[in-house]
């Protein structure tokens, strides 16, 4: 059976023709559609034996038209989402994992900058010609910790170390570069306590479900922000807005939650302390060159029915619904 590839790209023309392109080039005899339109994709999700595209981007509708798909290559790093799409068995996942350090990593420190100098604050007194100085706290000598070691985590430590942070991971690992020091989830809450700065990154699981739950929150100090760009239910958003909302912690800068896009009624939109991106931390204005490698090197290992060298192959009990 010839494979034909189907490339679903919604959000961004500019990726759907550097995929096109990428491919063209290097594979030129493989039948490729890349296309931003779900109607076109529907059309030849039909034919098509791999499917790439976002994990947020699969659905129900598309997952149904593909009669004979042996594999999907998500552009993301989160494959969770398509535990409940029924994907069978037989189709082998692999995810983007790897390739998204250094958004991530930028997006952390951003968020970490801001909260830390008030940058919304400064804003806001630009808009009404307001010129108020402060005193500009510094990220200088203080402690992050950092909830998940992986690749994602690296790139953020990479980025910190300039900035004089001292580097705290949690993690089942014993021996990761560029941090300062790491402990194991079971000492989670003892950790928060230490943190000037709590970055949640890691992956969510059933096991990371509210990992960091009311009783973490209340261990870390009043002083203390929490950045989560892993995903939304990782952290107990309930308790982290009662947190907020009773200034028990400083503030947090929340790129992902628990229900997306967030709703116009949250509090979280409104509180003084918190900054809301919309799920952006894994965007790049070059991601397709960023994935392209990763995709080209699955690719030609699928094609040589050599799936044993795919990388970020997804084990199969997470593809259960």
């Amino acid at each position: 059976m010839r494979d034909h590839v189907l490339i679903y790209e919604p959000d961004t023309v500019a990726d759907v023709n550097a995929y096109r392109e990428g491919l063209g080039c290097a594979l030129p005899h493989l039948p490729v559609v890349a296309t931003s339109d779900l109607a076109e994709a529907l059309v030849a999700v039909n034919h098509a034996t791999v499917l790439v595209a976002k994990a947020q981007d699969i659905s129900v509708e598309l997952i149904a038209a593909a009669p004979r798909l042996g594999w999907i290559q998500a552009l993301t790093t989160g494959t969770d989402r398509l535990r409940a799409l029924g994907v069978p068995p037989s189709v082998l996942v692999t995810s983007g994992r790897g390739i998204h350090g250094p958004q991530m990593g930028e997006l952390a420190l951003l968020l970490m900058m801001s909260l830390y100098r008030d940058f919304p604050r400064m804003l806001a007194n630009q808009r009404e010609a307001r010129w108020q100085r402060w005193s500009q706290r510094l990220l200088l000598d203080k402690t992050a910790v950092i909830v998940g070691v992986g690749t994602i985590s690296e790139a953020i430590a990479a980025r910190c170390r300039p900035f004089g942070l001292k580097l705290i991971g949690i993690t089942q690992r014993t021996e990761v570069a560029g941090f300062d020091e790491l402990a194991p989830r079971a000492r989670l809450r003892e950790m928060a306590a230490r943190a000037d700065v709590l970055v949640v990154v890691v992956p969510y699981s059933p096991d990371t479900h509210h990992l960091v739950d009311a009783a973490v929150l209340a261990a870390m100090r009043p002083d203390a922000y929490l950045i989560n760009i892993a995903r939304g239910s990782v952290v107990d958003e309930v308790a982290l807005t009662q947190a907020l909302q009773q200034g028990r912690i400083a503030g947090a800068g929340l790129d992902v939650f628990a229900q997306e896009p967030l709703g116009a009624t949250s509090p979280l939109w409104n509180l003084p302390n918190v900054i809301v991106t919309p799920h952006i931390g894994g965007m790049s204005d070059v991601y397709a060159q960023q994935i392209l490698p990763l995709l080209l090197h699955n690719l030609r290992a699928w094609m040589a029915d050599d799936h044993a060298s795919m990388h970020n192959r997804v084990a199969f009990d997470m593809r259960k619904p």
